[in-house]
């Protein structure tokens, strides 16, 4: 355990509830990552809230953890159904693009923090997944199509709108009032 407390700077029990908070994050992303709304014909959906649970332990945890985490869920998401053409891709599609998600932990002791922080983690994958699919995948796009449009239209089509279906769902009081209680509970 103290090898634990050297590594997150603070006590083990704090480090203890963070690992298991992002373990949690981590299943719930998983599961719902599995309840398709819609699914893109070469890769991407819009889930029932799974980018919700990486962002939420980024703006619970701070970036760090809420990096980690989506990092550590994307090379799961690899593991279960893995799609894999060169190593840079494996990691700009998988733990890049997930751990981006962590980035709402910039956000964290602002106000609409989980607002604004869902939302630079979204556009966060957004950019590694576009990314991807400039480099590896501009062969898909229609002829005479530029590969950046194509790829940020594909990317932004099923991420934008599972972006804009949970931030709508982030706006409304019961949830908000919801998710501050958990965030007490997650500091102890």
């Amino acid at each position: 355990m103290s090898q634990i407390h050297s590594v997150t700077g603070g006590s083990t029990s704090s480090a203890v509830r963070k690992l298991v908070f992002s373990a949690m994050g981590i299943a719930l992303a998983m599961v719902t990552s599995y309840i398709k709304v819609w699914e893109m014909p070469m890769g991407g959906s819009v889930t029932l809230l799974s980018m919700l649970f990486i962002c939420l332990i980024g703006y619970w945890f701070g970036p760090k953890y809420g990096i980690l985490t989506g990092a550590a869920y994307g090379i799961l998401q690899f593991v279960i159904d893995p799609y894999f053409l060169s190593v840079p891709q494996l990691l700009f599609d998988y733990p890049f693009a997930f751990g981006a998600l962590g980035l709402s932990g910039l956000f964290h002791d602002r106000k609409y923090g989980l607002q604004i922080g869902y939302a630079v983690g979204v556009m966060g994958r957004f950019v590694f997944s576009t990314l991807s699919g400039v480099m590896f995948f501009a062969a898909y796009a229609p002829e005479g199509m530029n590969p950046w449009v194509y790829s940020s239209l594909y990317q932004g089509s099923y991420l934008g709108t599972e972006g804009i279906i949970t931030l709508v769902l982030l706006s409304m009081p019961p949830v908000v009032k919801a998710l501050d209680t958990v965030k007490r509970q997650t500091m102890g």
